[in-house]
């Protein structure tokens, strides 16, 4: 059985959101927006087991080659991203460093992400756009110092994401990465959130990405280093996590830069980040435009 899919889209002008099914897309926002404007007040008010079940009723009123894929959270206060959080990453490194005590993480923008089926943009200032596939959390219930025994109460939904990357441009400052991280449409998030259910859904998922078809990143969710309830209680320790947040929980080892020689993105290429139970995030890339 598919698990329940919840997208924001455009079409003719407007954005929505709505259900993917076999058939198409099923306009939510048609018949939710007085009461949720966006999937974002829709998960903060507790709504998605009642946007699913609305979906029955109803047949498709949109053609996936219709519409427009967009990130499935309009405006997230926050996105969040851990690094480093697969064991094999931290010996890419080659530093000789040992695991990592506390997770690395950086603050990414709503700007810097595009939908799936977008291009991801290759700016006129670098050509070492990688890719990074990684599994990403949406918060559903705001809280401050959240105990690891209650964090996965916490999540409402899942997706994907493809954490574009800069190289060169994390190496611009002496600790900083924000500016190879925060490129305008380097990266995906998407195609849509599946509301979470139970911790089984999450405990082992595997996470793969391609390039052309060609798989260059595999692993499983049981391996990171930090896992969730572990990273929802640290962030949650200096920041209050609020409904609509993403967390973007890390990538495998077997990005581009990792390669010798590096395997950077070109215009053409086409990146898919599987994981089960989620989907598939596809993506090309383009040059931006002189």
């Amino acid at each position: 059985m598919t698990s329940p899919r919840l997208a924001t889209y455009s079409i003719d002008g407007s954005i929505r959101y709505g259900a993917v099914t076999d058939a198409g897309i099923v306009d939510l926002s048609a018949r939710f927006a007085s009461s949720y404007p966006t999937l974002r007040e829709a998960i903060a008010a507790g709504a998605l087991a009642k946007l699913v079940e609305d979906v029955t009723q109803h047949s498709a009123d949109h053609a996936l080659d219709a519409i427009t894929w967009l990130p499935p959270i309009p405006a997230p206060e926050k996105i969040i991203c851990v690094g480093v959080n697969y064991p094999d990453r931290n010996a890419e490194y080659k530093d000789g460093s040992d695991a990592p005590k506390y997770p690395s993480m950086f603050i990414r923008t709503p700007r810097s992400f595009v939908g799936h089926e977008t291009p991801l943009v290759r700016p006129r200032v670098s050509t070492q756009l990688d890719y990074e596939g990684e599994v990403a959390i949406v918060i559903g219930k705001a809280g401050r110092h959240i105990p690891e025994s209650a964090a996965l109460d916490h999540i409402a939904a899942l997706t994907l994401c493809n954490e574009g990357t800069l190289r060169d441009w994390v190496r611009h400052a002496k600790f900083n990465v924000t500016q190879g991280k925060n490129f305008e449409s380097s990266g995906s998030l998407g195609p849509w959130i599946v509301p979470y259910t139970d911790e089984s859904q999450i405990a082992d998922i595997r996470l793969t990405t391609r390039v052309n078809g060609e798989t260059r990143q595999d692993d499983r969710t049981s391996r990171l280093i930090f896992p969730l309830r572990y990273l929802l209680n640290y962030i949650s320790t200096f920041i209050t996590l609020v409904p609509g947040d993403v967390i973007v929980t890390g990538t495998p080892t077997g990005a581009g830069a990792r390669f010798d020689p590096p395997r950077y993105l070109k215009p053409r290429d086409v990146i898919e980040v599987e994981a089960e139970g989620i989907g598939t995030l596809r993506n090309g890339v383009v040059d931006e435009a002189q």
